[in-house]
């Protein structure tokens, strides 16, 4: 993935007395506003596989990004205190999955081939009886979807999708379009956005013996299976804050001109946007109120709101004085 491109509005030289570069936080720091790019094995809940991270590590707040199944594996994203606010944004991106389906009864593999160019694109589906949201039909973008081998009736697959696709219903439905019915048989969840199982996933054993590592005074171990929440923003686009802008937006103030560093570009109003402070901390998550080209041509005005806040109050000291606006809302100051 190519670095994002930046507008640059103005430089300072970042405060060194707060806050800290994501990838040198000291450790209970690095706890607080961590993930983990878990391995799920089969067999446990994703809810059981959090609870025993959360006891593990002996942490207050822990929450996962996107369910699998009992029977499902793969990489599950696990946010770790402070982080668990921004794991959300997860949501925005696609995954991608490998699986095995069985066809009830053999086909030409060009049948199959039209059928998968047919599940392409924008489909509808219905979630299982069993799913925890609303039964409603909804569309879903199936971004790529590919069979790599196959024996006999038993084909793999490889699927990357929007968020929310339920695959197991996606080869249901494949297999009511053959005519001959299908089952998944085993899945796998190989990507989440930037997470990818070719970067390195975490198993329980190995979260495990970094624990106990760190109890003996290595912090090595647990440094290489929770990784900073700054790594999962992927192509999020991104306002970079003066340090006497944090605080204010740590106590929900909208960030007003003045106090942007940076965006980048090609942001379009009302986008999702990381707010960032100058070392690259997820300060919060907020929409833009301009666009990229706005935020560089005027002087003035607000540039984002603030929707959910990640950082604690009070790691950035207050700069600020509040006073009420319209909207009964503060300003972030410049």
């Amino acid at each position: 993935m190519p670095p994002q491109r930046m507008v640059v509005l103005d430089e300072e030289d970042a405060d060194t007395t707060h806050g800290s570069d994501p990838r040198s936080r000291p450790v209970q720091a690095l706890l607080e506003y961590g993930l983990i790019p878990l391995d799920k094995p089969r067999g446990p809940t994703s809810h059981e596989v959090v609870a025993w991270t959360r006891r593990l590590l002996g942490m207050e707040k822990a929450g996962h990004s996107g369910t699998l199944d009992p029977p499902v594996s793969g990489l599950l994203p696990i946010g770790l205190g402070q982080s668990t606010r921004a794991l959300s944004l997860l949501l925005m991106f696609p995954k991608e999955y490998k699986g095995v389906m069985r066809i009830h009864s053999s086909v030409p593999r060009k049948e199959l081939d039209k059928v998968l160019g047919e599940f392409t694109g924008e489909i509808f589906q219905r979630p299982p009886q069993r799913s925890s949201v609303s039964r409603q039909t909804r569309s879903r973008t199936i971004h790529e979807l590919e069979v790599t081998e196959s024996e006999g009736n038993l084909y793999l697959f490889r699927v990357l999708c929007q968020s929310g696709t339920y695959i197991r219903k996606l080869v249901y439905d494949m297999g009511e379009v053959l005519g001959i019915g299908a089952t998944m048989v085993e899945l796998r969840r190989t990507k989440v956005g930037p997470l990818t199982e070719e970067k390195g996933l975490v198993t329980l054993h190995q979260l495990n013996d970094a624990v106990f590592r760190l109890k003996e005074g290595d912090e090595g171990p647990l440094r290489k299976v929770v990784i900073p929440i700054e790594e999962s923003l992927g192509d999020i686009p991104k306002v970079v804050m003066r340090d006497s802008a944090v605080d204010a937006v740590c106590h929900g103030a909208r960030l007003g001109l003045p106090g942007v560093l940076a965006a980048s570009e090609g942001i379009k109003k009302d986008d999702t946007v990381a707010l960032l402070s100058p070392k690259s901390e997820l300060v919060a998550i907020g929409k833009a109120l301009m666009s990229s080209d706005e935020i560089k041509s005027q002087k003035r005005g607000l540039a984002t709101t603030t929707e959910r806040v990640v950082m604690k109050a009070g790691t950035y000291p207050r700069l600020w004085k509040s006073h009420k606006v319209k909207a009964g809302a503060t300003n972030a100051p410049g």
